[in-house]
C-alpha cells in the first residue's frame, strides 16, 4: 500500500502541486486496501468524512479478516513533494482494534529517542536535562548529539536551549514522522526529536518507535474549545496527560511501514527508469522485533499495483 501511494504521486515531485500529489497517493492507497484481508477502521487519516472522500476517520477498509485500527498518511510531507525536497514518505501503521490512540487533528508536543535512551526522557524536564540524560545513556557528550526540530517560530526557545546545552540542531521544514523514525535507528545521525507537530503524525511515529524499542512522550495541545471538545469525543478526558508510547499504541502488536517518495536519512527516494520504478521501504513489527528494508523494482509490463504506474 505504501509502495503504491509513493509511486502514484512520485511523478509529482517538484511540480508545485501538493494537493494533486496527495490525491494521487490517497487514490492508490485506498484501492490497494481492497486487496488486503483485514477488517480495518481508519482512526487516523485524511480528515473527517465531510472533509475527505477516502481514507477518512471511521472509514471501513479491507477485504475482510482480522479487525484492526489503521493510521495512514499517504504523503507525509506534501510540501516536500511539491518542492522536490528530501524527507517525503508514504506511511501506514496497523494495530489490533482499539489499540491506536484516536488522536484529533491538532498540535501535539513530542520528544522521541531510540532504544538505548529508553526511559531517559521526561517531557516536563528542561531540554538541557533531557540532553544530558540521553548523552549519558548513549555514552556520548551532549556536543555529540543531533536534535531534529521543525523550523517554526514556536520552536525558537527550544532551539536556543539546545544550542546553549551544546548539542547540534538539524532543522526541517515539514514532516516529523521521518525524523522520529530516524531517532529510533542507529546510524542515522539523529539522536532526538523534540517539538510541537501534528497529533496524528505523533501516533504514526509512536507506532514506529514501539516496533523499534525506542521511547516517546507526548502531550496534546488544544488551542480552543472546539479542539477540547474533539479530545473528549475521542475518549481523551485529560488533555494535559503525558502520553507514553503505550498510551498511544496499546497492546503487544503493531506494524509500521513507510516508503520513501524523496530522499531521506534512512531511505532512498523513488528511482524511475525506462521499464519501471525502484522503491525503498522500511517495514517493522513489534511482536517479532523484525525490521525489514525492502529494495524493490516494479516493472511497468508486470505491474502489481491496482493503479497505473
Amino acid at each position: 500500500m505504501t509502495e503504491a501511494a509513493a509511486v502514484a504521486c512520485g511523478r509529482s515531485v517538484g511540480r508545485g502541486d501538493k494537493n494533486g500529489a496527495d490525491q494521487l497517493a490517497v487514490d492508490a492507497m485506498r484501492k490497494m486496501f481492497d486487496t488486503v484481508n483485514i477488517d480495518g477502521t481508519v482512526v487516523i487519516g485524511e480528515g473527517e468524512m465531510d472533509e475527505a472522500p477516502m481514507l477518512y476517520i471511521g472509514e471501513k477498509v479491507g477485504a475482510g479478516g482480522e479487525p484492526v485500527d489503521i493510521a495512514v498518511d499517504p504523503v507525509e510531507g506534501t510540501n516536500l513533494v511539491a518542492k522536490g525536497q528530501p524527507g517525503a514518505i508514504a506511511v501506514i501503521a496497523i494495530a489490533p482494534r482499539g489499540c491506536l490512540l484516536h488522536a484529533p487533528d491538532m498540535y501535539m508536543q513530542k520528544i522521541a529517542v531510540g532504544p538505548r535512551a529508553k526511559g531517559c526522557i521526561d517531557i516536563n524536564a528542561p531540554v538541557e536535562e533531557n540532553l544530558k540524560r540521553v548523552a549519558k545513556a548513549l555514552n556520548r557528550r551532549v556536543s555529540d548529539l543531533t536534535v531534529v526540530i521543525l523550523d517554526r517560530e514556536r520552536h525558537y526557545g527550544i532551539m536556543e536551549d539546545v544550542r546553549k546545552a551544546g548539542a547540534r540542531l538539524h532543522l526541517i521544514t515539514d514532516g516529523d514522522v521521518n525524523p522520529i523514525v530516524n531517532a529510533g535507528i542507529e546510524g542515522t545521525g539523529v539522536h532526538m526529536y523534540i517539538g510541537k507537530g501534528g497529533a496524528p503524525e505523533g501516533v504514526l511515529g509512536a507506532a514506529a518507535l514501539k516496533c523499534l524499542g525506542g521511547d516517546m512522550q507526548a502531550r496534546l495541545c488544544p488551542e480552543n474549545e472546539e479542539q477540547m471538545r474533539r479530545c473528549v469525543e475521542m475518549g481523551i478526558a485529560d488533555v494535559n496527560q503525558v502520553l507514553t508510547l503505550d498510551d498511544m499504541v496499546k497492546g503487544d502488536d503493531c506494524m509500521f511501514t513507510a516508503t520513501a517518495i524523496t530522499e531521506s536519512f534512512l531511505l532512498g527516494g523513488l528511482r524511475y527508469f525506462g521499464g519501471g520504478v525502484r522503491t525503498h521501504t522500511i517495514s517493522m513489527r513489534y511482536k517479532t522485533g523484525t525490521v525489514r528494508f525492502i529494495d524493490a523494482v516494479h516493472s511497468y509490463d508486470r505491474q502489481h499495483f491496482s493503479v497505473k504506474l
